[in-house]
């Protein structure tokens, strides 16, 4: 029996995930417990080494077809090396994404093909989450965001805000049908606000 606890952070790009899944980790570390940071794709050296296949260079260099089989070889390969591990030594886990973000990018925002993203994790993943965490907000604001940054890995970004707005109204769908495990927050708070809002749910849900 596994007695660590699995976090996962979602949103749009440009949404603070990343930010506020290190508040989270920081701040539940300094109640004595021992977490976990990690995000996908990557969290173990092959899947960092996907990573850099799926995230850099042009916005045609794979069809949603081989992204999938690609973020499924990461996930795969960072269940076995990090989370796993991790949970079974009753730690808390707290991942920048995971399948849920699979679902958008490759199984809806590109393609018709979220029945296929769901078998791959059904044959090869078989874990979900026990919270997971929505940082929500205006698609537009975080894609000017997320193209701010300047930074290498911006070949989702690519797509535009389009993309952006077809995830964001996805990421909510995903929130309705997994309501046993999602947490929606405002992302257009500041960030201190919206720190608070995620320890607050967090801690109701884990008492």
């Amino acid at each position: 029996m596994q007695d660590g606890l699995f976090i996962t952070f979602e949103g749009i790009d440009g949404s603070g995930k990343s930010t506020q899944a290190c508040r989270l980790a920081d701040a539940l570390r300094a109640e004595g417990r021992e977490v976990v940071l990690t995000r996908e794709p990557g969290g173990s050296k092959g899947a960092e080494e996907i990573r850099r296949l799926v995230l850099e260079g042009d916005k045609d260099r794979w069809s949603a077809e081989t992204e999938i089989l690609l973020f499924t070889a990461a996930r795969r390969d960072h269940l076995e090396k990090t989370i796993e591990p991790a949970l079974n030594e009753g730690k808390i886990v707290i991942s920048d994404r995971f399948a849920d973000s699979t679902r958008m990018y490759q199984g809806i925002s590109r393609g018709d093909l979220r029945l296929t993203v769901d078998e791959l994790h059904r044959m090869m993943i078989g874990r979900e989450p026990h919270l997971t965490v929505l940082i929500d907000m205006d698609p537009s604001e975080g894609l000017s965001r997320a193209l701010g940054r300047q930074g290498t890995e911006e070949r989702f970004e690519s797509f535009g805000v389009e993309m952006q707005q077809k995830m964001r109204a996805g990421f909510l769908e995903l929130a309705e049908e997994f309501s046993n495990r999602f947490l929606v927050i405002n992302g257009t708070q500041s960030l201190e606000d919206v720190a608070k809002d995620v320890f607050a749910a967090v801690k109701g849900r884990m008492e």
